[in-house]
């Protein structure tokens, strides 16, 4: 039975021999490709075509404003959370005109 500092070694033996075995292979993959895409005029999108799915969110356009608080002019749109000026009072007197 072997022990485990004769495996770990054995494992770094193999390790490092995988790494020189793939960088002589990436090296020839990698120019065959090259040669493919200039071959077939080939574009980035050809290769990866843009993802289905989801499409990407879009920004919401700002709401106007529809309330504004008469002392400090600060103005609130209706949309989230109620600002504390506003909170338990008539929205009706803050209405913006117009």
């Amino acid at each position: 039975m072997s022990t485990y500092k004769a495996l770990r070694e054995q494992i770094e033996r193999l390790t490092q021999k995988a790494e020189a075995a793939r960088a002589v292979e990436l090296q020839a993959v990698i120019a065959e490709i090259r040669a493919r895409v200039s071959e077939y005029g080939l574009t980035e999108k050809d290769i990866f075509p843009p993802r289905r799915g989801r499409p990407a969110k879009t920004a919401k356009p700002v709401a106007a404003p529809k309330y504004r608080d008469p002392k400090t002019g600060q103005t609130w749109s209706g949309r989230g959370r109620t600002p504390a000026w506003l909170k338990s009072k008539d929205r009706g007197r803050f209405l913006i005109k117009g």
